[in-house]
C-alpha cells in the first residue's frame, strides 16, 4: 500500500459553503473533556478514544481515518510483520462485507481508501465526498473491529506480501535504510523491517493476527482524525456509535506516553560489498532525536543547512548547501540526502551517499565529516537563515490538502499526545539561531558513535574505527 512521503526519512518529515450534516447526539453521549488548540478541536471518549479535527468550512471532500500507536515496533522476533500482514488483510472482507461488497461500495462512493504502517504506526483511511462521512466511518470501524482473516484470503496474501518483499530488495534505498535500522538499533523492535523476514511471513497465521490486535488495537491507543468538510460534534458523535466497544490498555497510558523502554543506539555497521553493482549506496547516522525533543527543529535545521543534492539538477555551483558545490564541482558523487528521522523516544541524523566515482568516496565522506564540523564551529548566520526558509516551506507545504493535515493530527498526537500548529512551527523555526545548530552538532554528533550501512562497491570506504575517529574532530 503506499506510504505518505511525510512516513519515510526524515521528520521533514507532508470547495461552496455547506457544512457537513450534523448527527444527533446520543443521550448516553461518552465524552469526558473536549478542547481546541487553533483550529484543531479534540475530543476524548470514555474508553480512551481520541477524536480529533480539523475542519475547513469551503471543502467539499474529507479525510477521515484512524491512526493507531501500533505498527512493527509493537512486535516481538516471532510475530515480525504481523502489522504489515493487518495492513494488507484490512479490506479483503469483514463478517458484515465481502471483499467484493466492500470494493463495490467505496466504488459506488467514488472514495479513496488506503492503509499503510510504519515502525511506530499502523494507519487506515478514506478519503471521500462530505455527504458521504457518516458511512466512510462505519467503514473504517467495521475493518478496524470485525475483519473476517479468512485462512483463504490469508494465504493468498502472504504470496502478495512475499512478492512485495522480494521488490523491496531491488530498491536500494529501502534496504540500506532498512540495515541502517538493524545496526543503530541491534536486537530492538526498532531495528526490524516492516515487512518482516521471510520465514515470519509464511508462518503468521489467523491466532498471530488476532492476538496482535487484542494486543494493540486499544482505544487509548487510537485517533479517530478528520479533516477538511468534516464537523466535529458529528464525528464525535459517530465515533461514539461505531466505536464504543473498543477497550483500554490494561495501563491506561495517555496518548504519546511511552510504551517501551528507549531503544539503545548501538555504534556499529554493516557492509554488503557487491562489486556487480556499478554504485556505492552509503549511510551514516548519529542517534537523532525524538519528534518531542527540544532539539528537534534545531535537528532540523541543521540538516537543511547540510542539504539534498542530485547531479541531474546540474546546479550544485548554486546551492546555498556548500555540501552541493564540493561535491558537484569534484564529481563526487551522483546524490545525497541528509535526513533527520525521528521517533517517539529516539532517532537517526545523518546523510545517504551514492556514488559512481568508486576511487573518490574516501574523498567524498571527508568533505562530509567537514561539514559537519562546520555545523559545530562555523556555520554562518545566511546558511542558518537559508535552512530556515527552506524548513518552513517544507513543513508548510507538506500540510497541502485534507489527506496531509489528517496525516499530521494523527501522528503527532499518537506520537506525542499533541498537535504543534503551523504558527509555532514557524514560531519555533524562527527562533532558531546559529548558537543553537552549534549547540546541537556539538551535542549530537561531536565524538559520538556512529551506525554506518554500506551497500554495493564499497571496498573505498574507510574502515569504521577511522570514520569513527573523524567524529571526534567534529568539535574543533
Amino acid at each position: 500500500m503506499p506510504v505518505p512521503a511525510s512516513v519515510l526519512r526524515s521528520a521533514i518529515a507532508r470547495s461552496v459553503l455547506r457544512k457537513a450534516p450534523r448527527v444527533a447526539v446520543p443521550c448516553a453521549f461518552a465524552r469526558f473533556s473536549t478542547s481546541v488548540l487553533r483550529g484543531t478541536q479534540f475530543t476524548t471518549l470514555k474508553n480512551g478514544l481520541t477524536v480529533a479535527t480539523e475542519s475547513s468550512p469551503y471543502a467539499q471532500t474529507a479525510t477521515v481515518g484512524v491512526w493507531i500507536d501500533a505498527g512493527s515496533r509493537a512486535e516481538t522476533e516471532a510475530n515480525n510483520g504481523t502489522a504489515h500482514f493487518l495492513e494488507h488483510l484490512a479490506f479483503k472482507g469483514t463478517n458484515k462485507r465481502s471483499q467484493s461488497d466492500l470494493e463495490q461500495e467505496i466504488e459506488n462512493l467514488g472514495a479513496h481508501l488506503n492503509a499503510y504502517t510504519s515502525r511506530e504506526n499502523t494507519v487506515y483511511y478514506a478519503k471521500a465526498f462530505k455527504d458521504d462521512v457518516p458511512k466512510t466511518v462505519e467503514i473504517l470501524a467495521d475493518i478496524l473491529q470485525d475483519s473476517k482473516l479468512a485462512p483463504a484470503a490469508i494465504d493468498r496474501e502472504r504470496d502478495v506480501i512475499l512478492r512485495e518483499a522480494e521488490e523491496v530488495e531491488k530498491q536500494y534505498e529501502e534496504v540500506v535504510f532498512d540495515h541502517l535500522h538493524a545496526v543503530a538499533f541491534q536486537g530492538q523492535s526498532l531495528g526490524r523491517t516492516i515487512l518482516g523476514p521471510k520465514e515470519n511471513i509464511l508462518m503468521i497465521d489467523r491466532k498471530d493476527l488476532t492476538n496482535y490486535i487484542s494486543t494493540n488495537y486499544k482505544a487509548d491507543r487510537m485517533v479517530l482524525v478528520g479533516a477538511g468538510a468534516v464537523d466535529h460534534d458529528a464525528l464525535v458523535s459517530l465515533a461514539d456509535k461505531h466505536f464504543s466497544g473498543l477497550t483500554g490498555s490494561p495501563e491506561t497510558l495517555s496518548l504519546g506516553a511511552p510504551r517501551s523502554e528507549k531503544p539503545q543506539f548501538i555504534g556499529s555497521e554493516v557492509r554488503i560489498r557487491d562489486d556487480t553493482l556499478p554504485f556505492a549506496h552509503i549511510a551514516i547516522a548519529f542517534e537523532g532525536v525524538s519528534w518531542s525533543d527540544p532539539d528537534y527543529y534545531p535537528a532540523l535545521v541543521a540538516q537543511a543547512v547540510v542539504g539534498n543534492w542530485d547531479r541531474t539538477m546540474g546546479n550544485g555551483s548554486f546551492l546555498g548547501s556548500k555540501l552541493s558545490y564540493v561535491v558537484g564541482e569534484n564529481h563526487l558523487a551522483n546524490s545525497f540526502m541528509s535526513f533527520s528521522t525521528s521517533y517517539s523516544d529516539t532517532g537517526l541524523w545523518g546523510i545517504y551517499l551514492i556514488t559512481q566515482n568508486l576511487t573518490g568516496i574516501d574523498d567524498l565522506t571527508s568533505y562530509v565529516f567537514r561539514e559537519w564540523r562546520r555545523l559545530s564551529t562555523s556555520v554562518t548566520e545566511a546558511e542558518v537563515e537559508r535552512a530556515k526558509a527552506q524548513l518552513k516551506a517544507s513543513l508548510l507545504l507538506s500540510l497541502d490538502g485534507t489527506t496531509a493535515v489528517a496525516e499530521d493530527i494523527g501522528r503527532q498526537l499518537v506520537t506525542t499526545g499533541h498537535r504543534t500548529t503551523t504558527e509555532e512551527i514557524e514560531k519555533r523555526v524562527d527562533s532558531i539561531t546559529v548558537k543553537d545548530v552549534q549547540k546541537f552538532a556539538q551535542k549530537f554528533l561531536w565524538d559520538k558513535d556512529i551506525a554506518v550501512c554500506a551497500l554495493g562497491s564499497v571496498e573505498g570506504l574507510l574502515d569504521y574505527n577511522r570514520l569513527r575517529n573523524l567524529t571526534a574532530s567534529l568539535r574543533w
